[in-house]
């Protein structure tokens, strides 16, 4: 076992702890971003002016109306922007456009003393706009060829033999939704300017250091002149990876130009109508099986829609194409990906990064292919498992395919699953307008960025005289237990009791130039840098405890406080080490740091090894539709995942079934709409408040929920032999979307191969049961939405015979 994944004696990681500021969050004292400005005085309040047309070129801004608003200070325009005015990495996203690209694009921000103030002065400035046509839907965008950025391709085997050497192939379409995150917290800043003219940035942000980087560029400083801070945020879920930086700049030129504190908080329709959300994909694709059922050949085009901007639409992509195999070995295969430019919100990260919308694809493939080769759709996907010595289409090895079987077989176990098939079996038989369904989906997902240089991480650990511990470490806290995992990770490399650890917030002035906490990555990367930080400074203190227990440095423990000489009743209390250390000049502050190793990728080929590991797990979950409004119930769900040896498992356990939900909500309830008419609201989201965008509430959650994390998993090569858990979980919902394909088929006759919408909404379901009730859909029908969704077209020879 690896030095890094070693757990010592009496480790604090692996205790069942709540969350570091679970009484905080509990008892309403926690501090968010905005909570700050009532601590703050003299503050300014920034509000959009947003032009609410889909695209256009601006002709003309008149401010001299707001600045005669009581109360409004400053408009801030383009003009004003002393730096770039850009707010993303790819130099695409104007602060202030001179193009309007969505509807509801904000070209101007007005300042005012108070919130009423500003948004009365934004309601007064005066846009004149040059409309142009604009492209709402994938599909538009499509017809158009209205593409954006890299066109990637994966390639692997031999994809014209695979197909011939296919028994059976079928060919289709699907196109699935996005989905917006929803985070309680909203986007918000609040910037200050010192004496100096040095800038310090409260942002509610997922990547403080990038948020620095654009903001020093908009204001024309070195990043050396900008500070950012995230004390914590209210959810992120990936869309504050991005996407704040923008909001930030705005705040810190306002400051900058006032010499003022500046507010900026977007209130819910703002932050809906202005923030990107999950790409929404369409896909083509042709697969062929082998007459035993295992796929031979996949040939696939997955098209994302970006929105205006590329934002990160590039790398979604891109772990999109690497994810699309999910738990199954795909011999021969061709994906091709192109990014959709689309006249809305440009599309950002969002939990799972593009592997929910890979996976999705392969899962919907196997779930509608799966009755027309005459097999259950659960042994069509245990047939298409990978095994040892097989590799991705990117060419990595899957180096625990073993993994994928057992947490398999142990959901089964677990589910009673042979006994409840036997259940519904007698319960459809009995009830002609009530089925219910069970479905068991599996994951496969790659750990690390898909960038490799993002692939670091850092930390400052400083000791004070008395013996308290205070770390800093470069991930942020939206909620995930990223602080609690760090706090545990330090207290167990010193070997000290959890009491004498604190956690300060994110800092861009303690540990620079740090990756956003995203792609499952926080706990890897800045537990590996805590780590290294804490036993640098252990390794000193050992020096001193050894010399004033007269015994070998090799012969010292630290373990619960208390440091130890093996063979002997000598010992000396930590408190009294560390005050020991000090006397003798000994450096009690470490800055630590960690890389992953082993990953190579080359975009262009792509091809190479982009993750460190893979996370597996499974879900069971089985649920009742009502035939008669396609109204359903999610009965039961069990999971086995795999966490390797958990950091922290009450953390852990609670990030699955968050995951989940969030899954479900994503493939069964979310319905994001906009406006697709030729009249004044084109492009408009309709969708723009709880009251229209429908999230997974009580009434949605499993009535039994059972998660279980897989034991005996240590990961080598991982800090304290632990997996990462914060993506993965989500794509476990796909077993919510079919079982309800499954409890839809039940209302025709045998093997019937249904067609389910995504999200698989009540209504989406009800259409699948009439297709159901028809013996299965053919060519294709109209969707809610206006589109249109084609059946799978079997091209090969006839089903499989006596399966």
């Amino acid at each position: 076992m690896s030095q890094l994944s070693e757990r010592p004696e009496k480790p604090v990681v692996g205790v069942p702890l709540p969350h570091e500021s679970a009484v905080l969050h509990v008892t309403g004292t926690a501090l968010y971003t905005d909570d700050l400005v009532f601590r703050t005085k003299d503050v300014l309040h920034a509000h959009p002016v947003q032009v609410m047309k889909a695209h256009g070129r601006i002709t003309a801004i008149r401010t001299a109306a707001a600045l005669e608003v009581p109360g409004v200070v400053r408009v801030l325009t383009g003009a004003d922007v002393p730096g770039v005015n850009d707010a993303g990495m790819k130099h695409d996203e104007p602060l202030f456009p001179d193009e309007v690209m969505f509807h509801g694009h904000a070209v101007a921000w007005v300042l005012g003393e108070t919130l009423e103030a500003a948004r009365l002065g934004a309601a007064a400035v005066e846009v004149d706009l040059e409309e142009l046509p604009s492209l709402i839907t994938l599909q538009d965008a499509m017809t158009a060829e209205s593409f954006h950025g890299a066109r990637p391709v994966m390639l692997s085997g031999d994809i014209e033999a695979g197909f011939a050497d296919s028994a059976h192939v079928f060919t289709g379409t699907f196109q699935f939704s996005d989905q917006e995150h929803f985070y309680l917290e909203t986007h918000c800043a609040l910037a200050h300017i010192d004496e100096s003219g040095q800038v310090f940035v409260q942002s509610s942000s997922q990547h403080p250091s990038e948020t620095q980087e654009i903001v020093a560029h908009v204001l024309g400083l070195h990043s050396h002149e900008v500070t950012v801070q995230c004390l914590r945020m209210g959810g992120g879920f990936g869309g504050k990876e991005m996407q704040p930086h923008g909001f930030a700049a705005v705040a810190a030129l306002g400051a900058r130009l006032t010499g003022r504190p500046v507010r900026l908080r977007l209130n819910r329709t703002q932050d809906l109508t202005m923030s990107g959300k999950r790409h929404g994909f369409h896909a083509t694709w042709k697969i062929g099986f082998d007459a035993e059922g295992h796929i031979q050949a996949l040939d696939a085009t997955l098209t994302a829609d970006g929105g205006w901007s590329l934002d990160l639409s590039e790398p979604v992509l891109a772990r999109a194409l690497c994810h699309i195999d999910n738990t199954y070995w795909i011999p021969n295969a061709r994906i091709a990906g192109r990014i959709a430019k689309t006249n809305k919100v440009s599309n950002t990260a969002f939990r799972g990064f593009g592997g929910p919308q890979g996976m999705l694809v392969i899962e919907d493939i196997l779930g509608r292919c799966a009755p027309q080769l005459g097999l259950e759709a659960r042994e069509l996907r245990e047939r298409n498992f990978y095994q040892q010595g097989q590799y991705t289409p990117y060419g990595q090895p899957v180096t625990q395919p073993e993994r994928i079987s057992t947490v398999w077989q142990q959901v089964k176990r677990n589910a009673a699953v042979a006994d409840r098939d036997r259940e519904i079996a007698a319960f459809n038989a009995a009830h002609p307008h009530t089925k219910r369904a069970l479905a068991i989906t599996g994951i496969k997902f790659g750990i690390s960025f898909n960038l490799t240089a993002f692939n670091q991480g850092g930390a400052l650990v400083l000791i004070y005289k008395d013996g308290s511990v205070l770390i800093n470490h470069g991930g942020t806290e939206m909620g995930q237990g990223l602080h609690t995992k760090m706090m545990q990770v330090a207290a167990t490399a010193l070997g000290i009791p959890l009491h004498k650890v604190r956690l300060a917030p994110t800092r861009t002035d303690k540990v620079p130039n740090t990756s956003a906490t995203a792609a499952s990555s926080g706990a890897d990367l800045n537990g590996g840098a805590v780590k290294n930080a804490c036993e640098q400074l252990r390794d000193r203190l050992v020096q001193v405890a050894a010399t004033q227990l007269g015994v070998n440095a090799r012969d010292v423990r630290i373990t619960e406080g208390v440091a130890r000489a093996l063979g002997t009743e000598r010992e000396l209390p930590w408190d009294d080490l560390v005050r020991t250390a000090y006397f003798q000049r000994v450096q009690l502050s470490a800055a630590g740091y960690y890389r992953t190793e082993g990953l190579h990728w080359d975009a262009k080929a792509f091809r190479g090894a982009p993750f460190k590991y893979f996370a597996h797990g499974a879900a069971a979950t089985e649920v009742e539709v009502d035939g008669f409004t396609g109204a359903y119930r999610i009965r039961r769900v069990d999971i086995v995942h795999d966490v390797g040896d958990s950091l922290s498992p009450m953390i852990d356990i609670g990030q699955v079934e968050g995951g989940f939900v969030q899954g479900a909500g994503w493939l069964t309830l979310e319905d994001l709409r906009w406006s697709t008419d030729d009249g004044p609201q084109r492009g408009r989201l309709l969708t723009q408040a709880a009251s229209t965008y429908k999230l997974p509430s009580f009434s949605e959650m499993p009535e039994e929920f059972n998660v279980t994390l897989l034991e005996n998993a240590t990961e080598d090569g991982a800090v304290y032999g632990s997996k990462a858990v914060g993506e993965p979980p989500l794509m476990l919902a796909f077993s919510v979307r079919e079982a309800l394909r499954q409890a839809a088929a039940a209302f025709g006759p045998g093997a019937t191969s249904v067609e389910l919408a995504s999200p698989a909404t009540p209504e989406a379901v009800f259409w699948a049961i009439q297709s159901a009730r028809r013996g299965g859909a053919h060519g294709h029908r109209d969707e809610p939405d206006g589109s249109t969704a084609d059946s799978v077209t079997c091209v090969g020879t006839e089903a499989l015979s006596g399966a």
